[in-house]
């Protein structure tokens, strides 16, 4: 796989980023990074979801796992039967 750098300095700054993390050459960093990524997210949502954290601990939670790329964002909702 290529990945392409020109004019988007912020790829290659990631990948030299997850290198250093996980203390691997480039290739193997971003599919590590990759695996990673699903996991954690999935990981995020299952806390997010629990019903034993207040609403406000939810947004704290949520404003933490927020990146550049990923927000999640937690609201509360009313609904009538």
């Amino acid at each position: 796989m290529r990945i392409r750098f020109d004019k988007a300095r912020y790829r290659e700054d990631a990948i030299e980023k997850a290198a250093d993390f996980y203390d691997c050459n480039k290739s193997d960093a971003a599919a590590q990074a990759c695996e990673d990524v699903v996991e954690i997210v999935r990981a995020a949502e299952t806390v997010l979801e629990r019903e034993d954290l207040t609403l406000q601990q939810r947004r704290e939670i949520a404003e933490e796992f927020s990146t550049r790329v990923t927000e999640f964002d937690v609201e509360l909702t009313v609904e009538r039967e």
